[in-house]
């Protein structure tokens, strides 16, 4: 011991008022879901807890890769993986915020069996074992980062994701095979034709459903399409209160195609795949980066499909990397929300 006081106790914490992490007055921000997984989900979260106090993200629950898929094997958990960027995407811009974002995103290195495991994602599984409460457990996580939201998974149970991809094996281009897990179907070579999830009909986590329904705005994307954004919309709990519910809808496109899961494609058929997972799903809004659309009108026909408007604004970062810039992504959600949406004090 240095007698030195350690990092952690001297930062200054702001506790939040009520669930959302930040203090705000009831009535005058929008309530907003943001639904997705991985990087792309982080990314929105970034950006939207910029403009709103009320805040949830709903979390894909099929990662079965690295310290993940590692903790479903061995405990037989939900992956905790995407539920921890989601909280590290919600921690503050203050000293808290970001010691702890980096804190629960550390992972450790070694020869043994801890290596390459994230502190985060043990830290939430402890918690489950503890509590026996997905939601609770997540909602104690966000309390001590001082989350500016509410993080849920969009299941309590874990799901396998599978597709059905075109020339998954290059030396048979032409075949359709079952790929499975959503590790896989990410890098695969082939052309994903579908996908779906094993159990086929998995319950939705009820507080999800609710914020769906509650919501004024969801959002949707960006994100790996098929096994980030579509399977949302395969659990039938979910994609019912997405149908129903009262929100306006906004879809948020990717900067790029993903290589292996989307190579090749067009703005307009990320659209077209997802109406073919969810024929009834409605939009409000398509959120694009004007650089990423070589052509407007073809992405507006997609989007009239779903009852949609073509939004267009600079959201990518400047070092010229398909990442999107959390302040300009802010912006531009922000100008959506009060251009389609309401005018005056929310609620």
């Amino acid at each position: 011991m240095t007698g030195r006081t350690p990092r952690l106790s001297r930062l200054r914490r702001v506790v939040p008022e009520g669930r959302g992490g930040r203090a705000r007055r009831r009535g005058t921000q929008p309530k907003v879901v943001a639904l997705g997984g991985g990087m792309g989900l982080s990314a929105s979260l970034a950006a939207l807890r910029r403009i709103t106090g009320d805040l949830t993200a709903v979390v894909t629950v099929a990662d079965d890769g690295g310290s993940s898929g590692r903790l479903r094997d061995e405990l037989g958990v939900l992956p905790p993986g995407d539920l921890r960027k989601a909280l590290a995407a919600l921690c503050g811009d203050d000293d808290w915020g970001q010691t702890w974002a980096r804190v629960i995103q550390h992972r450790f290195q070694s020869k043994g069996d801890l290596h390459d495991h994230a502190v985060g994602n043990l830290l939430i599984v402890a918690l489950w074992e503890q509590l026996g409460d997905h939601v609770q457990a997540l909602d104690l996580v966000g309390k001590l980062l001082g989350a500016h939201g509410r993080v849920l998974p969009m299941s309590a149970v874990p799901l396998e994701l599978q597709a059905l991809v075109k020339g998954h094996d290059p030396e048979r281009p032409d075949e359709i095979d079952t790929v499975r897990g959503q590790a896989t179907v990410a890098l695969t070579p082939g052309e994903v034709q579908s996908v779906h999830l094993v159990p086929n009909d998995p319950p939705a986590v009820p507080e999800a459903v609710e914020a769906v329904l509650d919501a004024d705005w969801v959002v949707l994307g960006p994100g790996s399409w098929f096994s980030s954004v579509i399977p949302h919309l395969l659990v039938p709990e979910l994609l019912n209160a997405l149908v129903e519910t009262k929100a306006r809808r906004v879809l948020s496109l990717n900067l790029a195609p993903q290589p292996g899961e989307t190579e090749g494609f067009s703005p307009q058929r990320h659209l077209e795949v997802l109406g073919r997972h969810a024929p009834k799903l409605a939009l409000d809004v398509v959120l694009a980066d004007q650089a990423a659309v070589p052509d407007r009108a073809l992405l507006t026909e997609a989007a009239q499909r779903f009852g949609a408007a073509v939004e267009l604004a600079p959201v990518a970062r400047t070092d010229g990397t398909p990442r999107h810039d959390p302040e300009l992504l802010a912006a531009a959600y922000d100008r959506i929300f009060r251009m389609h949406g309401r005018i005056g004090p929310w609620r």
